[in-house]
C-alpha cells in the first residue's frame, strides 16, 4: 500500500514539474507568436512627421496626407493586402510610439546613419544630403559665411547630428563652433517662419525638404551649393521585429524589380527624388543586416561552433595532428579571425543538436547543415554549398543503380538529409516508392558505424552527402563505389538559434567579405579532393531564401496533453524494444552468471583463471565497446558476413555477457558470505554437496544478493539505451530522434518518465521478493 501511494505521489510530482517546464516554454512561444506573427495582419500603421515634405505632409488642396514615402507605403500595402493607416506623430515621441505598438514603423525620410543599432532597418532606399537654406538676399554665400550667425535645425534631425553627433566630422564641429547659436525647432514650418522674419540667419535641413520649401515659397529662399553632410534613408521598425521588416522589404524589392518604385520616384522629381534613389545599389543593406539588438554580440569574444566530429570534409578529427579540421571549420576560423573572436570547436551528438543550440551551449550548427525542410526551424545564413545525397555500396556489390536497392538494407544517419529524402514531408513520390522497396531503412548515429555495417555485410548500401561520400571512399581505398544517380539535392547553410539574427548577420557579413576578396574560393580549393569548389554557391541567385526567414511561421499549438499523447505513441515501439532487451538480458545473464560463479570457485586453477579474466575484461571495458565487438567481430576476426538481423541478437548477447560478469561476482560474494559451519553441519547430517547447495546455500545466497542484484537490474533498465551503438532503435534512441524532429525536449521528458516508472516497478517487485525471502524475520 505504501509503495502504491509513493508511486502515485511520484507520478503527480513528475507531471507537475513537466507541466511547469513545458508550460513556461509554451508561454514564451505563444508570446512570440503574438509579437511577431504577421500571417493574419490586416492593417499597417505608418508613423510619420506630417510636416516633412516631400516624404509625408498634408496637401493644401485636398487636405489629404501625401508624399513620396506615403506613395511607396500605399503600393506596398496594396500588394500585401493590408489596409494603410497614416498616423502623424510628434517627432520627439517617435520611439515611444514605436515601442508601444501604436505604429508599425517610422517611414518618413528617416535617417539610418547614427541610428543603426536602434531599430530593425529596411535597406536604404534614398541617398540624402543636409544642405543650408538662407534668404534670397542673404550675404551668406558659402558655409564659412555662417560664422557669427544663428542657424536652426529640427530637433533629433540629421542636420543636428551632422553638427553635434558622435559621428560629426571635425570640420562640421569647427563650423558649428563659429555659429552665434545653433537652435532647435519642432518642425520646419516654424524654422522657415523664423528665417523669413529674420530671427535666424539659416536653416540646415534635408535636401528633399529644402526643395519642397523653396518650391512653395518661390524666390524667397535659396540653397547653398556645398552640403553639410550626407546619409541614407530607411524604414525603421521596432528593434527585433524583423519579420514585419522583411515582409515590407520583400515587397519593396519586387516594386523595384518591376519598375513601380522608379515610377513613384519620377512623380516626385520636383524634389530631386529620382536622383536620390539608391535601393538595389551596393551598400544599401548594412543597417538591414543589423536585424536585432547588436549589443548582444558587441562584446562577444568567443564563438562556439557545434559540429558532428565524424563528418568529413566539413568537420572531423585529423589522424596525424589529432586536431579538428574541415572546410566548414576553416571558414569559421577565418570569420572569427576577422571579427576578433576566439573560435571554440564543440563536437556534438547530432540527435541533440537542437537542444545544444536552444540552451546556448553552442552559437550555431555549422557542419554541412541542410537548409531544405528546415527553413522555419533556424535563423539561417545564406546558402554557401549546393549538395547531393548519393548512394555508396561495396565495390563488388551487384547494386548498379537505384532500382537494385529493392530488397536491400539501406543505412542513413539519423536526422540527416538522406533520411529526409526518403521519409520527410518533402520527399518525392519516387524516393518514397524506392524506400518502400527496401528490406529496411535503418538509422545510425554516425557514418563510421554506417561503413562498419556496410563493410561487414550487415547492410547493403549507405545514403549520404556527396562530400562525405568522397571522403569515406578516399580514406577507405578501393573498397567502395558511388552510384551514378543521386537521391536528392539541397543547400547547406549555417543554422543559428531561431531569432538570433544579430549573430547570423555578423557572420554573414564577414562571409560576404570573404567571398568578395577571394578567401572563400581559396579555402574551397584546399578541399577540392572532395569537390568543394564546384559545390560553392554563395553569392549566386537563390541562396538567400532561407536567410530572409528570421522567425517561425505561425503553427497550430497543441495542448500539453496532446503533445504528451503524440510523443508517447511515437515512442511506444521503442519502449517495447527496451522492454524486450531488459527481459531477455535477465533471462540469459542470471543463469550464465551463476555458471560463471561455479567456474570462478572451481578447484581447477585454469578454469578459475579463465573466469577471472572473463570477469575482469567484461567489467573493465565499456558495454558499448563490447556490443561493437560482438556485432562486428565475426566479420573482422573470422571473415564471416553477418546479416542485418544479427543486430538484435548481438545486442542480447552483448548485454547478457556483460551483466553475467557482474552477477557472477554478486553471487560469489553471496555464497562466500555464508558461514562455513553450515556446510560442515550439512556434512554431518549426511547431505550431499548438491543437496547442501540447493537446500541450504542457494536460498540464503539469493536472500543476501537481492539488494545488489536490484541495483544491477535498475542499471540494466537505463543501459538498454546503449543499444544505439549497433543502430538498434530502442526507446531512448527513438526519443532523441523524435526530439530532433520536433525540436522539443518533450520526448526526452517522456523517456524519463518511462525509465522512472519502469525502474519504480522493478524496485517494487524486487522489494516484494526481498520481503518474501526474509521469512525468518516474519
Amino acid at each position: 500500500m505504501k509503495n502504491t501511494k509513493r508511486f502515485i505521489v511520484s507520478i503527480l510530482l513528475l507531471s507537475m514539474i513537466m507541466s511547469l517546464l513545458i508550460g513556461c516554454t509554451t508561454t514564451k512561444k505563444d508570446k512570440k507568436k503574438t509579437d511577431d506573427d504577421i500571417s493574419n495582419k490586416k492593417e499597417f500603421t505608418l508613423g510619420f512627421d506630417a510636416e516633412f515634405p516631400p516624404y509625408g505632409y498634408r496637401d493644401d488642396a485636398t487636405g489629404e496626407y501625401v508624399g513620396f514615402d506615403i506613395d511607396l507605403a500605399k503600393e506596398m500595402c496594396e500588394r500585401r493586402g493590408w489596409k494603410l493607416k497614416l498616423q502623424p506623430i510628434d517627432w520627439d515621441s517617435k520611439d515611444i510610439e514605436l515601442k508601444t505598438g501604436a505604429i508599425d514603423c517610422i517611414w518618413n525620410g528617416f535617417t539610418i546613419n547614427g541610428r543603426e543599432e536602434g531599430y530593425a532597418w529596411s535597406k536604404a532606399y534614398l541617398d540624402n544630403k543636409q544642405v543650408v537654406v538662407v534668404k534670397a538676399d542673404s550675404d551668406i554665400k558659402e558655409l564659412k559665411d555662417l560664422a557669427g550667425k544663428v542657424v536652426v535645425v529640427q530637433a533629433d534631425s540629421s542636420a543636428l547630428a551632422a553638427f553635434t553627433g558622435d559621428d560629426a566630422t571635425e570640420e562640421n564641429k569647427a563650423l558649428c563652433a563659429t555659429f552665434a547659436d545653433l537652435q532647435q525647432v519642432g518642425d520646419y514650418n516654424t524654422a522657415f517662419l523664423n528665417l523669413d522674419s529674420g530671427s535666424v540667419n539659416a536653416i540646415c535641413l534635408d535636401i528633399g525638404v529644402a526643395y519642397s520649401q523653396m518650391n512653395n515659397r518661390k524666390d524667397t529662399f535659396r540653397m547653398l551649393e556645398t552640403s553639410v553632410s550626407s546619409e541614407q534613408y530607411g524604414i525603421g521598425f521596432k528593434k527585433g521585429n524583423v519579420k514585419l521588416r522583411d515582409a515590407v522589404q520583400e515587397t519593396l524589392d519586387a516594386m523595384l524589380a518591376d519598375g513601380k518604385f522608379d515610377e513613384i520616384a519620377k512623380k516626385w522629381d520636383d524634389y530631386g527624388i529620382s536622383e536620390m534613389v539608391c535601393l538595389g545599389k551596393t551598400g544599401t543593406d548594412s543597417a538591414y543586416n543589423l536585424s536585432v539588438d547588436e549589443s548582444s554580440i558587441k562584446d562577444k569574444k568567443e564563438f562556439t561552433l557545434g559540429f558532428d566530429a565524424e563528418f568529413p570534409p566539413y568537420g572531423f578529427r585529423d589522424e596525424e595532428s589529432g586536431e579538428y579540421v574541415g572546410f566548414d571549420i576553416d571558414l569559421a576560423r577565418e570569420v572569427c579571425e576577422r571579427r576578433g573572436w576566439t573560435l571554440k570547436l564543440q563536437p556534438i551528438a547530432w540527435d541533440s543538436k537542437d537542444i545544444e543550440l536552444n540552451i546556448g551551449s553552442i552559437d550555431c550548427i555549422w557542419n554541412g547543415f541542410t537548409i531544405n525542410g528546415r527553413e522555419n526551424d533556424y535563423t539561417w545564413s545564406k546558402a554557401y554549398l549546393d549538395n547531393k545525397q548519393v548512394v555508396v555500396v561495396k565495390k563488388d556489390s551487384d547494386i548498379k543503380n537505384l532500382a537494385d536497392l529493392a530488397g536491400k538494407m539501406v543505412l542513413v544517419q539519423s536526422d540527416s538529409s538522406a533520411l529526409a529524402a526518403f521519409t520527410g514531408d518533402d520527399a518525392t513520390p519516387e524516393n518514397i516508392a524506392l524506400c518502400a522497396s527496401f528490406e529496411d531503412l535503418q538509422q545510425v548515429a554516425d557514418y563510421n558505424t554506417a561503413f562498419l555495417n556496410l563493410d561487414s555485410g550487415s547492410a547493403h548500401a549507405v545514403c549520404l552527402d556527396i562530400g562525405v561520400a568522397y571522403s569515406q571512399i578516399k580514406n577507405r581505398g578501393d573498397e567502395f563505389r558511388m552510384l551514378d544517380d543521386s537521391i536528392s539535392s539541397e543547400q547547406y547553410g549555417i543554422g543559428f538559434k531561431l531569432g538570433n539574427t544579430a549573430l547570423r548577420n555578423a557572420v554573414q557579413t564577414t562571409l560576404d567579405e570573404m567571398l568578395a576578396d577571394g578567401k572563400v574560393a581559396e579555402i574551397a580549393k584546399k578541399w577540392d579532393d572532395y569537390g568543394i569548389s564546384e559545390m560553392v554557391c554563395l553569392g549566386k541567385d537563390g541562396t538567400d531564401s532561407a536567410y530572409k526567414i528570421n522567425t517561425n511561421n505561425a503553427k497550430q499549438e497543441q495542448s500539453i496533453w496532446e503533445k504528451f499523447v503524440d510523443v508517447t505513441k511515437s515512442l511506444s515501439k521503442g519502449m517495447l524494444a527496451s522492454l524486450v532487451i531488459f527481459v531477455l538480458t535477465l533471462l540469459f545473464s542470471l543463469p550464465l552468471g551463476l555458471l560463471i560463479t561455479f567456474i570462478r570457485m572451481s578447484k581447477v586453477g585454469i578454469l578459475r583463471g579463465l573466469a577471472k579474466i572473463y570477469i575482469s575484461i567484461l567489467r573493465g571495458t565499456p558495454l558499448m565497446l563490447q556490443l561493437l565487438v560482438v556485432f562486428f567481430g565475426p566479420y573482422y576476426v573470422f571473415g564471416m558476413r553477418v546479416s542485418s538481423n544479427f543486430r538484435f541478437y548481438a545486442v542480447i548477447i552483448g548485454f547478457s555477457l556483460n551483466y553475467a560478469a557482474y552477477f557472477a561476482e554478486i553471487f560469489r560474494s553471496g555464497i562466500e558470505g555464508i558461514p562455513v559451519g553450515q556446510r560442515e553441519a550439512a556434512d554431518v547430517l549426511g547431505y550431499s554437496r548438491a543437496q547442501t547447495f540447493t537446500k541450504i546455500i542457494f536460498p540464503q545466497m539469493v536472500r543476501r544478493v537481492i539488494p545488489p542484484v536490484t541495483n544491477e537490474v535498475i542499471t540494466l533498465v537505463k543501459d538498454t539505451s546503449l543499444a544505439f551503438a549497433l543502430a538498434y532503435t530502442e526507446m531512448f534512441t527513438l526519443a532523441k530522434q523524435v526530439a530532433a524532429a520536433r525540436a522539443s525536449v518533450m520526448p526526452l521528458f517522456v523517456a524519463g518518465i518511462f525509465y522512472y516508472i519502469f525502474n519504480f516497478v522493478v524496485a517494487v517487485i524486487m522489494n516484494y521478493i526481498e520481503k518474501k525471502m526474509n521469512y525468518d524475520k516474519e
